[in-house]
């Protein structure tokens, strides 16, 4: 195990919060190996690199050393966290969270070493509940001190309704905890309330309190928004490497090495020299995103998956003289995509009319390819996350609203 003062510098690489830092301290200098903590609920089948921040710091924690505790969230995913919601989230069934968390687990492996991942539900300890003993448990904490959350007091003052069952998730969240004894919980950094929940939970049941750790959101393709499919400028853990290397290509300059170091697998002192490269100008931001491309792909596919897609994006954008800094338009995508319609919503064309006489004169090509004339109506997927680009200047990527 490497030294706790190297240990400390992986850990916090790239992170937001490390409350209190102190504590983490005195835990790395005991040598022994930590309880780390990621609780997620499963609310989407589907991860994008945004999701697996986390996951990438919990791998990191594998790597030096510490136990890991990943827990499925299907006992807490029945309440729905609020963390960051205007309102109460609609209920998922039994059979809806089952599904969702055997595909979360797949995907989530992608990251972790199966083999060094304790995997838990926490459906087997809050499930086991009695009510005096929920009881006891919510007397550890005041109404005021849970209303203190942002979210609850926005909607508080604002008079939106709060169910009283939202009020238990952070008591819920709080007493996972309690049952791994964590030394470190993980989150981004909406969840450090109910962190620091967990750590005060530990304290008042005499357990030695855990360190919460919170990560920066991600901010997706587009450079602004957080990275997320209702924004369309996600990058997701299954898309085809072809299609990942791409979007990785449309991340905006000043993200580099945010992406390095919160999406890669590379070492932390390699990323801080990549850093200094960039900023001193020895290292060429078009050669450093490629790089970050392939690292990705090669992820979440293989090397030789990356090198394939590396040669297919240049195929599309140098052989057709394709800039690779496209805008990217969401727009909504039907089951059947019109193409003139869709290149009006795209800006491309002026009028449906133009739209088909582009189509019609060979002047319309999806990632390079020419449609045939009067191929008027595609399938979504034909044009999802793909360049668009009619006659020799104009180009838009689309992406699903």
């Amino acid at each position: 195990m490497a030294s706790s003062a190297e240990q400390l510098r992986i850990i916090q690489s790239g992170i937001a919060d490390l409350v209190p830092e102190k504590d983490l301290v005195s835990k790395l200098a005991t040598g022994r190996a930590l309880t780390i903590k990621l609780g997620v609920d499963p609310t989407a089948p589907d991860l994008h690199l945004g999701h697996a921040v986390p996951l990438r710091k919990l791998r990191q924690f594998q790597d030096i050393g510490h136990r890991v505790v990943l827990i499925i969230g299907d006992f807490t995913a029945l309440i729905g966290d609020p963390s960051g919601r205007s309102a109460t989230r609609p209920p998922l069934s039994a059979e809806q969270i089952e599904a969702n968390a055997t595909t979360y687990i797949e995907q989530a492996y992608k990251i972790l070493d199966p083999d060094r991942t304790e995997m838990r539900r926490n459906s087997e300890w809050l499930g086991a509940l009695g009510f005096d003993e929920l009881l006891r448990l919510a007397s550890r904490f005041t109404v005021a001190r849970i209303l203190e959350r942002d979210d609850f007091a926005k909607r508080y003052r604002e008079g939106v309704g709060i169910s009283l069952h939202e009020l238990l998730y952070p008591v819920a969240q709080a007493y996972d905890s309690v049952a791994i004894e964590a030394d470190v919980e993980l989150g981004g950094t909406d969840q450090l309330f109910n962190l620091l929940a967990g750590r005060e939970l530990m304290e008042k049941m005499g357990l030695e309190p855990q360190v919460c750790l919170t990560l920066p959101l991600l901010e997706g393709t587009d450079g602004v928004q957080k990275m997320s499919k209702s924004y369309g400028n996600y990058i997701g853990l299954t898309d085809q490497a072809d299609d990942m290397f791409g979007k990785v290509m449309s991340v905006p300059d000043v993200l580099m090495i945010k992406y390095y170091r919160l999406c890669t697998a590379l070492p932390v002192t390699e990323i801080d020299d990549l850093e200094v490269g960039l900023a001193s100008g020895a290292l060429h931001p078009n050669a450093l995103k490629r790089r970050l491309a392939r690292e990705i792909v090669g992820l979440y596919h293989s090397s030789t998956d990356a090198v394939a897609a590396e040669s297919a994006f240049d195929r599309v954008f140098k052989q057709h003289d394709v800039p690779e800094d496209i805008p990217e338009i969401t727009v909504d995508l039907p089951n059947k995509v019109h193409l003139p319609a869709l290149l009006v919503a795209l800006g491309l064309v002026a009028s449906n009319s133009e739209g088909r006489r582009m189509v019609d004169q060979g002047a319309v090509r999806v990632d390079g390819e020419i449609l045939d004339a009067g191929a008027y109506d595609v399938p979504d997927s034909a044009v999802e996350g793909r360049v668009v680009q009619v006659g020799k200047r104009r180009y838009a990527r689309v992406r699903r609203a």
